[in-house]
């Protein structure tokens, strides 16, 4: 995003109306209120609109139940319905940014550019910065570009928000076709650098190639976002080899330029604010443009974070078959489903992804981590076999399909390849933690190296001394080693760091039995089986209650633990 001098919330100047609890005196107002403040809480877009929308029938001017149903509306993507509450809320002289959002927007969607600067004039302030830019926008929809490249310059004058003004004042100079002008921004030859974007990437080289500068518009791209596009960035990239001309489409009208502001502020307040307020400008982002992918996107991942995955569903869907960033959609859209409980229909994206898609790693790559995620670890292997093969020669980056391969190679006992994609994760990314812990645990497991898996996993807790899992491993490996007085601490030290694993629990369990903690070890064993370990697990645990751990191993034809004094 574009560098922030000044903190993004304090440059908008926030006017959310508090919400206060509602005076429950107009009859039957009480239940309907709750049941939307419920699922007001869980970010229920669509019970919240529908109750408190029932809530104002019988309160019609109570100030929170308009906010509230407006902004439901919103983030329902019902944004006809904010409308007519966000009028009755300005009409009442009540104090909501919100609501003066969704009049300016309503106002560039209609092309009342008049109207909207002469409200912003008499106070109907969103905040400083989309002020200063509607303004901008509105005057360029009047006709009026003087004046408007003026206001931009104002903009770019306050502090804290020259980046932001000398942008969109380079948007609309394309837009009206003066790419020079344009280009001398980008250029840095105002005497500001604008921080390098994805959008801005494009824009600046969709402007180079309306100068017939081809060849610079590549050479930014290859400069700026290496070779490892996207496809978006890579078609772009491939029509400028080609010797095409390409349009500039990034911003064409004033309501796309608003659009744009909107979607700059979602970015740069996703680090500052709650995702309900940040959903508020991605929104009203898609309104003015609904083609811009990048404002889908971000909806679809706030959506995501407030665990609404079935309007993150909706809006991926939003996204035509045919636009360059489609699989990136898709993918989205399958982890939505997957997060919602739907892995069937998941997996189904991915496979159908992978038909149409198929040239991409990437694809195969999260095809097979979703079969992993489901158990299928044979098919698993296959799609990160063809993720390999798509990527080419081994890169760091691809430490993780070789580790996600050798899971999947584990769990299905190929010892022997499991153990070869281990070692090249290692390979390509040294000293890994994951990747040492997972491999050296292996090893104590199969009683094979249980010296080179205890400095594996020493290496790994060195690298995370906070990780519950890892530092089981460590206590576990010593206690295999027969060094159980040492793994008494670190087993301890994993039941704090996670106090209802079972299996940690259950470790504890076998090191204080080993060092002669009978009594403690029985505690642990039971704590284990009140967390519900797989039933495998839980028989071995209620056997070793029965009879102890040493005929558990007799029977399992172990080596026996040496005798120790009760401590």
């Amino acid at each position: 995003m574009i560098r922030r001098q000044l903190s993004i919330l304090a440059i908008l100047s926030m006017g959310i109306l508090p919400l206060t609890p509602v005076s429950a005196q107009a009859e039957g107002l009480a239940g309907p209120y709750l049941a939307a403040s419920h699922a007001r809480f869980f970010s229920d877009y669509e019970a919240s609109a529908t109750y408190y929308t029932q809530a104002l029938l019988r309160d019609p001017g109570n100030p929170v139940l308009l906010e509230n149903a407006m902004s439901a509306y919103v983030g329902l993507d019902e944004f006809d319905k904010a409308v007519p509450i966000a009028r009755k809320i300005v009409a009442d002289g009540l104090n909501s940014q919100v609501a003066r959002m969704v009049l300016l927007t309503n106002q560039f969607k209609n092309d009342e550019f008049g109207a909207a600067i002469a409200d912003i004039e008499a106070g109907l302030s969103v905040g400083q910065l989309v002020d200063g830019l509607a303004i901008a926008w509105a005057l360029v929809g009047e006709g009026e570009m003087s004046e408007a490249l003026a206001e931009f310059d104002k903009v770019a004058a306050q502090d804290g928000l020259a980046a932001f003004g000398l942008f969109h004042k380079a948007m609309a100079l394309a837009t009206v076709g003066d790419f020079e002008g344009a280009d001398e921004i980008f250029s840095g030859d105002t005497g500001v650098m604008l921080q390098a974007t994805r959008r801005g990437i494009m824009a600046h080289a969709q402007i180079l190639s309306q100068l017939e500068r081809g060849d610079d518009a590549i050479e930014l791209i290859d400069a700026i976002a290496g070779r490892d596009l996207d496809p978006e960035l890579q078609a772009l990239r491939a029509r400028l080899a080609a010797g095409e001309t390409v349009d500039f489409d990034i911003v064409r009208t004033p309501q796309e330029g608003l659009g744009e502001v909107f979607f700059m502020v979602a970015e740069a307040l996703r680090a500052e604010a709650l995702p309900t307020y940040t959903l508020m400008y991605s929104r009203m982002s898609e309104v003015l443009n609904p083609s811009q992918i990048e404002s889908l996107l971000q909806s679809a991942s706030l959506l995501e974070e407030l665990k609404r995955f079935d309007l993150a569903t909706e809006t991926y869907a939003k996204v035509p078959a045919d636009h360059p960033s489609f699989h990136a959609v898709e993918l989205g859209r399958s982890e939505a489903l997957r997060l919602a409980g739907n892995p069937e229909a998941s997996l189904e994206v991915l496979k159908q992804l992978s038909k149409t898609h198929g040239v991409l790693p990437i694809v195969h790559y999260t095809l097979g981590d979703r079969y992993r995620q489901m158990g299928e670890f044979d098919a698993a292997a296959a799609a990160y076999d063809r993720a390999l093969e798509l990527y080419g020669d081994p890169e760091p980056s691809h430490w993780f399909i070789y580790y996600a391969r050798g899971i999947s190679h584990e769990r299905e006992k190929r010892w022997d390849l499991a153990d070869a994609d281990f070692r090249q994760s290692l390979a390509l990314v040294p000293d890994q933690p994951q990747v040492l812990n997972y491999l050296g645990y292996s090893l104590v497991e199969r009683g094979e190296k249980l010296d080179e898996a205890l400095g594996m996993i020493e290496t790994a807790v060195a690298a995370r001394p906070n990780d519950g899992y890892i530092t089981d491993s460590l206590g576990w490996v010593l206690y295999r080693l027969g060094r159980y007085e040492e793994a008494v601490g670190h087993m301890e030290r994993a039941a704090e760091l996670m106090p209802v694993d079972p299996i940690v629990n259950d470790h504890l369990g076998d090191v204080y039995w080993a060092v002669g903690r009978h009594l403690e070890a029985e505690f642990q064993w039971k704590r284990a089986l009140s967390f519900d370990p797989e039933e495998q697990e839980a028989d071995r645990i209620r056997r070793k209650l029965e009879v102890g751990l040493d005929v558990v191993l007799e029977e399992e034809g172990e080596a026996p633990i040496p005798v120790a004094h009760d401590g």
